[in-house]
């Protein structure tokens, strides 16, 4: 069967990667792909991010299946035009996917569906945004309603940093469409963790927990980022809240959209806070809905896969995910993202990356804003460039191995969080 992942990050080169090992896999295409998946024996690099041209290759090239990775394609409604043409996809339609492409959207359904979230309000004008954020007070946080690829989220410590983010969204128009509306609500405190499930609109298999970490440098310091690096299993997560982020999170976003008249296919991401306390206590709020895999948490969760995974998508198209299931390896994978100079606000492109260790079983390197350039030498094109990522007996020992791996690989301007992990080996 021949494959197609849309896409061009890291998580879209673990997802085809780990497609690439089922036996009745005979090609996977990635679109429009990275320096990595260009350059992977097993994987072809495809130049068409249009949904109807990608519709026409699919039909053109009898794709079986089509997985898409990031947030844009689905808030263009690529899974409407592929299930127009009557082909397999697994993801949400553009209406099911304003859960991720309004924020908005996303707490006014919350709050309508009794989901537990942070207390908000949405605004346009810059004015009233300003009068509320001296009502409230701070530390609070201030996200563009719309897609800002990872850079519409202000967790703002100071008033000063309040009204900044404001003026940066609603007054200069730094980020377009995305910021002309924002939703400010009330800083939560606690612990992040990443919860993945797929979804066949009716059915739900969750994936291995995560834990992402958002600021840029360690200790949780410094801006927000996309991600810079994860693991999984996330420790936090203990049987008992697996059981309640079900029960309270996931099974009623899942009804809520159906009852909604939007059923739900594809990743659903819910990014949580969870309070301190007994974990049949603990506060659980969502931070925010994404309708796919996170990034970087898909690469260890990638890495810890021993299924065929096709047969798992398989299901998903099909709507029988309950018939499906996924063997998890027991070891822990952990992820380090090598990031470019001046991310994630201008990052530079076109510095040569050097000392690519090769792809082991255990350790590998998924690549995400690389190309090839005219020589053939692996180049930055992107704010978050590598995402290394590597099995262990333990968080230390997966730690140590990536690291190793990290130490190895150069490039100009080149930044990264020494610490990832650290909550779960400070739990531990």
């Amino acid at each position: 069967m021949k494959i197609l992942v849309i896409g061009s990050g890291g998580r879209e080169h673990a997802l085809a990667w780990r497609l690439a090992q089922s036996e009745r896999v005979q090609k996977v295409y990635v679109a429009p792909g990275n320096g990595g998946t260009a350059r992977a024996d097993n994987l072809e690099n495809l130049a068409l991010t249009d949904p109807e041209q990608l519709a026409a290759f699919a039909q053109r090239e009898q794709i079986g299946l089509t997985v898409v990775g990031p947030e844009a394609p689905l808030a263009a409604g690529v899974v409407d035009v592929f299930q127009k043409h009557g082909l397999k996809i697994f993801g949400p339609t553009r209406a099911a996917a304003q859960l991720e492409s309004s924020k908005d959207y996303a707490k006014a359904f919350m709050v309508r569906h009794a989901i537990p979230t942070a207390a908000y309000q949405t605004f346009t004008d810059p004015v009233q945004a300003h009068a509320y954020i001296d009502a409230q007070g701070a530390p609070i946080v201030i996200k563009a309603d719309g897609l800002a690829a990872g850079k519409g989220v202000v967790v703002a410590e100071t008033l000063e940093q309040a009204h900044e983010a404001v003026d940066a969204m609603l007054g200069d128009g730094s980020l377009g469409a995305a910021g002309a509306r924002v939703v400010i609500e009330e800083c939560l405190q606690g612990e992040e963790a990443s919860f993945i499930v797929m979804c066949d609109g009716r059915n739900v298999l969750p994936l291995a927990t995560s834990q992402d970490h958002k600021r840029l440098q360690d200790g949780d310091q410094g801006p927000n980022t996309g991600g810079m690096g994860a693991y999984s299993p996330a420790p936090v997560v203990s049987p008992e809240l697996h059981n309640r982020i079900m029960r309270e999170v996931i099974l009623p976003t899942i009804q809520g959209m159906t009852r909604d008249g939007l059923p739900y296919t594809g990743f659903l991401y819910a990014g949580l806070m969870i309070g301190p306390g007994k974990d049949a206590e603990r506060a659980l709020k969502v931070l925010e809905y994404n309708c796919r895999m996170g990034d970087p948490e898909t690469q260890p969760i990638m890495m810890r896969v021993k299924s065929d995974m096709l047969d798992v998508f398989e299901h998903a198209v099909a709507g029988t995910l309950d018939q499906a299931d996924i063997v998890w390896d027991r070891r822990t994978a952990l992820g380090v993202v090598l990031a470019a100079h001046n991310y994630p606000g201008t990052p530079r492109s076109g510095d040569v990356i050097d000392g690519l260790p090769a792809d082991e079983a255990e350790c590998m390197v998924f690549h995400a804003g690389t190309r090839q350039d005219e020589n053939g030498q692996i180049v930055t094109a992107g704010g978050r460039v590598l995402c290394v990522t590597a099995l262990g007996d333990s968080v230390r020992m997966a730690q140590e191995r990536v690291y190793d791996a990290v130490d190895r690989i150069h490039f100009d301007g080149r930044q990264y969080r020494r610490d990832i992990g650290w909550r779960a080996l400070k739990r531990n």
